[in-house]
């Protein structure tokens, strides 16, 4: 089952690393799914940033950058892999 829990707002092609607007819960060792028109992997997460602070979990509206083992375009959703 998946539950969206975002929406990418940047991507950091040279850091391989997608900043995310959350309007769910996220924490280290969940499984995420980034989708969207050309976009569409499933990966762990295994480490949060929030101001260049890495957290264990965020929460809705708090902003989140993750490293990605794919592309992330502007826009493409994040589903939680439950």
């Amino acid at each position: 089952m998946e539950q969206p829990i975002g929406k990418v707002t940047h991507y950091f092609g040279h850091l391989e690393v997608a900043a995310v607007k959350l309007t769910g819960a996220l924490k280290v060792g969940d499984t995420i799914r980034v989708k969207g028109h050309t976009t569409d992997f499933s990966q762990p997460v295994d480490s949060l940033e929030v101001d260049h602070q890495k957290v264990q979990q965020a929460g809705p509206d708090q902003e989140v950058a993750f490293k990605v083992t794919g592309k992330a375009r502007i826009g493409d959703e994040v589903l939680k892999v439950t």
